[in-house]
């Protein structure tokens, strides 16, 4: 096996907070009939069915709702081709498709106070607590691209976009990260 290069080659940029190439990740996208994908869930990353716009787990092993009948799995990226691999064995027999997107995308951290604030500068969805709760996965926009994001806590964030972007995705959060450039429209919040 080759040795895993994330796009950005783990850059960081320390602003008022964190931004980092989490590195490589494996990810799988799973599409079928939601109701029968429990158990290709389970196979390959050990979490339950997530409820509408919700992750279970996180990187490493996690699932999250993508759409109606769309889930996008989480795991080590040595490990991708064999949950890959549990998935389609436990879907035999049923309509599906499950994929191998771990080099088509990208993975962010942000770390640190004012999370919500500089994904809004970016993001048209609504980051106030109430609208986005600590572990709800949102399909968005971030700039000009489509992109996946939730929060961890009130000072952790995870965000997912391609590959293909990868270098825009950070050069705009690093932007808005910039110190001086706080919102300071969320207050924080206790975790």
């Amino acid at each position: 096996m080759s040795d895993p290069r994330s796009a950005l080659g783990g850059a960081v940029y320390q602003g008022y907070l964190t931004v980092k190439d989490a590195g490589a990740q494996g990810m799988l996208t799973l599409r079928g009939d939601y109701a029968g994908l429990a158990a290709a869930v389970k196979a390959a990353t050990g979490q339950g069915v997530p409820a509408q716009r919700q992750i279970e787990g996180g990187l490493g092993g996690g699932a999250a709702w993508a759409s109606p009948d769309e889930l996008l799995l989480l795991c080590d990226y040595s490990a991708a081709l064999e949950a890959l691999e549990k998935a389609r064995m436990a879907l035999e027999g049923q309509h599906f498709l499950a994929a191998d997107v771990s080099d088509a995308r990208a993975v962010f951290t942000l770390e640190g106070p004012g999370i919500r604030d500089l994904l809004a500068k970016l993001c048209p969805a609504d980051l106030a607590p109430e609208a986005l709760p600590t572990g709800e996965f949102r399909r968005s926009h971030i700039g000009q691209v489509a992109a996946a994001f939730w929060l961890e806590s009130e000072e952790k964030a995870t965000v997912v976009c391609f590959r293909s972007v990868a270098q825009y995705m950070f050069d705009l959060l690093s932007k808005a990260a910039e110190p001086g450039s706080e919102l300071g429209y969320f207050a924080p919040t206790a975790s």
